[in-house]
């Protein structure tokens, strides 16, 4: 039998994120991103359905390298404007009681310590439902903005490494279970002897203090990764619960998957311990036919230069300076080497031009789509986890809010109905919506886990 399925809204705090062009189509619901009432019946709308959470992904720059320009990111609402999307969780959260919130933050730009009251809070605010996605940034304009310019691909890792550790034992290993005790006899709100300071002194870090937050649900929020490249699989081996990846074909994504699992087995984590989420883009209606109608109207509307715009950003390349009808040859950049790649790996017979990559991107940006009504949509994503042993999705969009919500209502209660698909929530934390009722804290196999249990065996 198969498994039941991960599944997760991929969004962005902005009015477009991965189609190019799509904005445009009069049932988009782009002009509302803004809107806070629209993002919380959003939110009701997917616990009613059985997600598993929102995942918000967030960029610290802008797209800026086509024609060297940020205008034509800006024509194409090429993931600018942008908004912080930390700021709709605690509505959200409190207009719903399962659903999971992810929430992309860089180790470039913030510091441990803040970052690691920020998460803390938003657990606390959402009662254990809250996940950092780690990203180590690609963006050269996030890094011009702030006085730096880019740094190297394996040094970002190697910083992000040090970062997560900080923010593990500022989490994990400063506050006992029980310091706050709220003793109004002797006025004690926290009991000092149970706090303690981390003493980290590092390569990229000094943080020696205590922590400012008490333990909040989860304590650590679930960390998700997205790095493809041998340094980013080391990281989402070591650190990792929730692994996003985004593979064309099946076979690519079970070479990947594999792949990871046994770095995880290396490193001296159980691979169960890190769920793997497929990024993927449906467009559903009640008839494959429909579905297909809607789908080739949706391509009449992709815009070559925002797909361009965007596929120049992610790899570091102008992607002006090629034709676009001229096959376009791999090429190293420090940007983002993973996007480089994707297409060289699609079809190695393929010599791809520009404008086969913008196809190809214009609806659902790199990842693969499926179209088609209920059962031929509940067929491939079966498909997908038999073949890959994926653990399930990260579903995208063409049309803002629109596609999601015909997910909602076409798709979800046929993976109901097959028993792939939850119809009701086990537990109360983001952790346990992933791993099972009863886990709300860190796997004893979690790096973090080591400083919770050096706290605990002081604390005797």
């Amino acid at each position: 039998m198969t498994k039941q399925m991960k599944v997760f809204a991929f969004d962005f705090s902005g009015p477009a994120h991965l189609s190019a062009g799509l904005w445009r189509h009069e049932n988009d619901g782009s002009a509302q991103y803004k809107d806070l009432r629209r993002w919380v019946e959003y939110a009701q709308l997917l616990e009613r359905a059985g997600f598993d959470g929102i995942f918000f992904a967030d960029n610290d720059g802008y797209h800026d390298k086509y024609h060297g320009s940020v205008d034509g990111a800006l024509r194409d609402a090429a993931q600018i404007p942008a908004n912080d999307p930390a700021y709709l969780i605690p509505a959200m959260a409190a207009a719903t009681r399962h659903l999971g919130f992810g929430v992309t933050s860089s180790t470039a730009y913030d510091l441990p310590y803040s970052l690691a009251r920020k998460f803390a809070t938003l657990d606390h605010l959402t009662e254990g439902r809250i996940g950092w996605n780690v990203v180590t940034s690609y963006s050269d304009s996030a890094a011009r903005n702030r006085g730096k310019s880019l740094t190297a691909h394996d040094d970002r890792y190697e910083i992000a490494e040090e970062f997560i550790d900080v923010a593990l034992k500022l989490w994990e290993a400063s506050w006992d279970d029980d310091a706050v005790v709220r003793d109004k006899e002797t006025c004690t709100y926290v009991d000092p002897a149970r706090v303690h300071e981390i003493h980290h002194e590092g390569k990229h870090f000094s943080v020696p203090g205590i922590f400012l937050c008490e333990p909040s649900p989860q304590r650590t929020p679930v960390i998700f990764q997205a790095g493809g490249s041998p340094r980013g699989v080391e990281l989402a081996a070591k650190t990792a619960e929730a692994v996003f990846m985004n593979s064309a074909t099946k076979a690519g994504l079970k070479k990947q998957i594999d792949a990871l699992r046994a770095k995880a087995v290396e490193v001296g984590r159980d691979p169960s311990h890190i769920a793997v989420l497929q990024m993927i883009t449906v467009i559903s209606a009640p008839t494959d036919e429909e579905a297909q109608a809607k789908y080739q109207e949706y391509l009449g509307h992709v815009n070559y230069d925002g797909a361009m715009a965007r596929y120049s950003g992610w790899t570091g390349l102008d992607m002006a300076q090629f034709d676009p009808d001229q096959p376009f040859e791999d090429v190293e950049t420090n940007a983002g080497q993973t996007m480089v790649n994707f297409f060289t790996k699609i079809d190695p017979q393929k010599r791809w031009t520009p404008r086969d990559i913008a196809e190809f991107n214009g609806v659902g940006g790199t990842s693969p789509v499926i179209v088609g009504g209920p059962e031929t949509v509940a067929n491939e994503l079966v498909s997908w986890i038999e073949e890959t042993g994926v653990d399930g999705f990260n579903i995208a969009h063409a049309l803002k809010f629109r596609d999601i919500e015909d997910f909602a209502r076409y798709v979800a209660p046929e993976l109901q109905a097959r028993g792939v698909m939850r119809s009701s929530y086990e537990g109360n934390t983001l952790r346990e919506n992933l791993f099972g009722a009863g886990q709300p804290r860190l796997a004893a196999d979690h790096p973090g886990a080591a400083y919770h249990q050096s706290l605990a065996s002081q604390a005797k």
